[in-house]
């Protein structure tokens, strides 16, 4: 018998304990032996839930039990997660985690402990909930070489710019819709403004690429910018608006980034909506790839915690070797990534207003919306930001820009 400690009894915590009492026949067998959870760290207790026998408190129970061989980590959050991790780790214990905060931030540490230890830090739950995402790009994916991850990884952003497609609604209204409906936290700020997918994209990039990505080299911007006039736009273009987190190698060198962006039906993640989560991988021999599933959520997040503890299981005196070096990856500036851009102007289309447009930015794709009055759209030629923000100096009345993967 292995047993497991699981340390948070939250929505995954709770998650993981459930999906291992509902499938336990089948988990233990593919685990080749029965997995039991000992304890459960929390700070409450719970009446009424068979789980209450084995709540502890004290963390120093879990780490001072040489019989506890796997912990499960579902606090979230850096602190006190990254304490009791490392502790584990270095005391020979197995870590399962779905902390893409703690993986993102202390990821090559902890994989380097594991490999010492000859035991397993893993953390497939991190980035796509229960979308198998890690273990294909550590393991099927190896024989290739990964020019592009592309990915939706933030249900709450996805199912707001969804909402407001549908409905024509504001995002401020939208995200009360959201969290009305528990899709987004009371404070949405990690998700809203993009860290969520900033810190998966730097997760995912440093096992396709093998060099550590510092989510924080990471340009990043979210949705509260994009407005009800901008989803009318994208629908005159045949497009829709996706918050997307891509890192690329293009040549020798590789940029990352999160922000909006403008696709059209051509662009596989267009049909990607609601809280759903959807990642793209190109490989030079493989070619296209595309993960689809829910990202979010109790048991599909637990589903892929609950995996990691039976690849561990199956694993106890050998590490899983991955393809993460803590050798930094130097990411190129944003201002040299090369793009078209969707920009909305002042202005008249029977004016000489587009004219302008084109002295300065050359030939133009020029839009109108007719419930929108007193200013156009247009999509400008592939540039560098660079060149975008040069040339966008040069013109008075850009009300908005989004960056835009057409055709």
């Amino acid at each position: 018998m292995i047993q497991i400690a699981v340390l948070g009894y939250g929505t995954v915590g709770s998650g993981v304990v459930e999906v291992i009492n509902t499938n336990h026949e089948s988990i233990n067998k593919k685990a080749g032996e029965e997995i039991n959870i000992k304890y459960v760290l929390d700070l409450k207790e719970f009446p009424g839930d068979p789980v209450q026998e084995k709540i502890v408190h004290d963390y120093e129970i879990i780490a001072n039990d040489p019989e506890v061989r796997i912990i499960v980590e579902v606090m979230g959050g850096i602190e006190p997660a990254y304490t009791f991790v490392k502790r584990a780790l270095e005391s020979g214990k197995s870590v399962c985690t779905s902390n893409k905060e703690l993986v993102a931030k202390h990821g090559v540490e902890l994989l380097e402990i594991a490999k010492r230890n000859n035991i397993n830090f893993l953390f497939e739950a991190s980035c796509g909930g229960g979308i198998p995402i890690i273990r294909p790009l550590n393991s099927s994916l190896t024989a290739d070489e990964i020019d592009e991850i592309t990915g939706i990884l933030n249900g709450t952003t996805n199912y707001i710019l969804t909402k407001m497609a549908t409905d024509g609604s504001s995002f401020e209204e939208v995200l009360k819709d959201a969290q009305e409906k528990g899709y987004a936290e009371r404070n949405p700020e990690a998700d809203v403004e993009g860290y969520d997918a900033c810190r998966k994209i730097a997760i995912l990039s440093s096992l396709a690429f093998g060099r550590h990505v510092d989510f924080e080299d990471i340009y990043t911007e979210g949705i509260t910018k994009i407005t009800a006039e901008d989803i009318k736009y994208a629908k005159v273009l045949g497009a829709s608006i996706k918050l997307l987190a891509t890192s690329r190698k293009v040549g020798d060198q590789f940029y990352a980034m999160v922000c909006p962006v403008m696709i059209d039906s051509s662009n596989p993640l267009y049909s990607v909506n609601n809280v759903f989560n959807a990642i793209f991988v190109h490989g030079n021999v493989l070619g296209d790839a595309m993960f689809y599933g829910s990202g979010a959520g109790k048991l599909p997040t637990a589903s892929a915690v609950v995996a990691d503890v039976v690849d561990a299981a199956k694993h106890l005196n050998r590490n899983i070797m991955m393809n993460w070096s803590s050798k930094k990856l130097h990411l190129i500036d944003i201002s040299q990534v090369r793009q078209r851009y969707f920009v909305r102007m002042k202005g008249s289309l029977t004016g000489d207003f587009d004219n302008k447009v084109e002295a300065v930015f050359g030939h133009v794709d020029v839009v109108g919306v007719p419930s929108i009055s007193n200013e156009f759209g247009f999509i400008t030629e592939e540039m560098t930001e660079q060149e975008y923000h040069e040339k966008a100096s040069q013109l008075d009345g850009i009300i908005h820009m989004i960056r835009a993967r057409l055709g």
